[in-house]
């Protein structure tokens, strides 16, 4: 099978939502100094690390049958 490998921009849309995970575990001490602004960081961020592994598929993918 000829398997595409990761690129970079599916590791960095990991580590982007490794980092969101992260702003999601510390949302209480957040919210106490952003207020709304930290559930608005936190979308923006998922935002972008999603984008980030969408973007990397070249292709539709192959279901089996």
């Amino acid at each position: 099978m000829n398997e595409d490998k990761p690129t970079q921009k599916f590791w960095l849309g990991n580590a982007v939502l490794a980092v969101a995970l992260l702003l999601l575990l510390f949302m209480g001490q957040l919210w106490e100094v952003m207020g709304v602004g930290a559930m608005v960081l936190w979308g923006l961020v998922v935002a972008v690390g999603v984008y980030l592994l969408m973007n990397d598929k070249n292709k539709p993918p192959s279901f089996p049958g």
